[in-house]
């Protein structure tokens, strides 16, 4: 019998149209007979729906993501399992009628950034008794929060760029006390990042304070909560990670790096999915082995120190001393054929279609419940 995965892709957040691209390269990849595979989108407004599983219509077309639409039938969320074994079943409703859609072995959420990567989906279908892959409630929650995340990391002693965390609702009654201990403590320039959102969406880099305030109004259009970090001077490196079997540590990657022309100021979300400037990667990253091996021991770490499941991508920078300094960790990294990620363990001798199948398998392993 074939495994049973829904694909869950869309969202509410700003990242819904490159989750329909990254269901795209799944859908096509996916080894169909080895899995049965159910295509559930969720619409910006928040609507699941029964969507094509035809890989063509899932892909940028002249530079602009696809969307999942409203109109397909409505999808209906099973009931918890009380039996060991019990497969759960999606229903669906058409035309007033409800009907059975699919028995469902697992999930692939394919969701980037809010109510998707940062706790929401994984505490919903924890209370479904609905396996799935990728990392729990905690440690997606932690992950989604930079702040959060790199509170954790330094616990542990792995590095971070200094800086500060500001709230909308203190950036309106206190700007200039902001901008006074910025310019007191933290050297110039600045990275502005919402704390809470993916692919570099409502990034800035300030070279200047009087670029302050444009930045924050950006940064605050995703997320009330706000990153002001010290730029590192630094190779910008990306390791991924997969979780071990049978009780062993974190499987990782050598080390890809991602080199931006002089035409753009860093990697930012045009640059990553719309071929904005210049951009390459060169995977193993042109450094030493001693630097490669270091880069792979502190991904491995964030990733047992964060409580991580299923895979993650870890960016890094190495500075011209050969201190690594942790970014930021994705635990649903871009996932196209030409993303990092799957490009990593291409070069590991993982091909893209066993990667989706090593998740899946991990996540039918894994026990329901608390871990």
């Amino acid at each position: 019998m074939r495994t049973s995965v829904a694909l869950l892709f869309g969202g509410r957040s700003g990242e819904h149209g490159i989750s329909c691209v990254t269901a795209g390269g799944i859908l096509a990849a996916i080894d169909r007979e080895r899995f049965a595979v159910t295509a559930v989108g969720i619409t910006r407004e928040g609507r699941w729906v029964h969507v094509s599983d035809d890989p063509s219509d899932w892909t940028l077309v002249d530079g602009r993501a696809p969307e999942v639409a409203a109109e397909g039938p409505e999808v209906l969320l099973p009931a918890a399992r009380h039996r060991p074994g019990e497969r759960s079943v999606l229903r669906q409703v058409i035309g007033g009628e409800v009907i059975d859609l699919a028995e469902i072995d697992v999930v692939l959420p394919l969701l980037h950034g809010a109510y998707g990567e940062d706790g929401t989906i994984q505490g919903m279908l924890e209370m479904l008794d609905l396996p799935y892959v990728g990392s729990g409630v905690l440690a997606s929650a932690t992950c989604m929060d930079k702040a959060a995340t790199k509170l954790s990391l330094r616990a542990a002693g792995l590095e971070c760029a200094p800086g500060i965390v500001v709230h909308e609702d203190r950036w309106a009654d206190g700007a200039d006390e902001v901008r006074d201990h910025l310019r007191r403590h933290h050297r110039l320039p600045w990275f502005i990042k919402p704390a809470r959102a993916g692919s570099s969406l409502g990034v800035t880099r300030v070279e200047a304070p009087d670029e302050l305030e444009h930045a924050m109004k950006t940064a605050f259009a995703e997320d009330p909560k706000v990153l002001i970090e010290e730029a590192v001077v630094g190779r910008e490196v990306e390791c991924g990670v997969l979780q071990g079997s049978d009780e062993r540590g974190p499987r990782t990657t050598v080390p890809g790096e991602v080199l931006v022309g002089d035409d753009l100021d860093f990697y930012d979300y045009e640059a990553k999915y719309f071929g904005k400037g210049t951009v390459s990667i060169d995977v193993p990253a042109g450094l030493p082995d001693r630097v490669l091996e270091e880069v792979r021991e502190v991904a491995s770490r964030a990733f047992t120190v964060l409580g991580l499941e299923g895979l993650a991508r870890v960016d890094v920078f190495v500075t011209d001393q050969g201190r690594v300094v942790v970014n930021e960790v994705n635990t649903m990294p871009g996932f196209t054929p030409y993303s990092m990620f799957p490009v990593l363990w291409e070069h590991m001798g993982l091909p893209y279609a066993e990667l989706i199948a090593d998740l899946i398998e991990q996540a039918r392993s894994r026990r329901l419940g608390p871990r």
